[in-house]
């Protein structure tokens, strides 16, 4: 029995994972770490709302929505406040809005700005996905001080890693 545990939990090292074991420093093996971490969290992410119809980055939308709700926002509120810089936010506002799960309409004020606003059934959605959170609560395995300390260990990664470029005056 002993043994059995034993592998369970050795199976699941980076280096078992990825067949690798050596790396060129423990700062290497903690990047590649970080970036299988990641992948790992969007793979079981990407399953929970596969079922939904919905994908992590409209996941994402949806969210921001929900937390301004009801007031609207713009395309580049959505953008700013994102997880994937990456993605083009008006291709997933435009099918959020085909499942009829936000609506866009052209700002008043400025009519080169699009609003955007969750739907009810765009709540209704977020409020079913909620069991999607309990189910990751499941994989919860840290205790709440250990999730303290890995966040401040990569908010200090990210704040010295990568330095604020300065702000240019427009």
């Amino acid at each position: 029995m002993i043994i059995s545990i034993v592998y369970i939990c050795n199976r699941l090292r980076l280096e078992d994972e990825i067949k690798q074991k050596k790396f060129k420093s423990e700062h290497h093996k903690l990047v590649v770490n970080i970036l299988f971490t990641h992948n790992w969290l969007v793979a079981k992410h990407s399953g929970l709302l596969k079922p939904y119809g919905v994908t992590l980055q409209q996941y994402n939308i949806l969210r921001i929505l929900r937390g301004q709700y009801p007031t609207p926002v713009t395309i580049n509120l959505l953008i700013s406040r994102m997880l994937d810089k990456m993605s083009n936010a008006s291709r997933l506002v435009e099918k959020l809005r085909t499942k009829g799960l936000l609506e866009r309409k052209v700002n008043t004020i400025d009519r080169r700005s699009v609003d955007v606003v969750i739907t009810k059934k765009g709540l209704d959605l977020l409020e079913a996905l909620n069991e999607m959170d309990d189910n990751l609560k499941q994989m919860q395995i840290l205790s709440d001080d250990e999730a303290i300390e890995i966040n401040r260990l990569l908010d200090k990664m990210r704040q010295k890693a990568m330095p604020r470029l300065p702000v240019m005056p427009v």
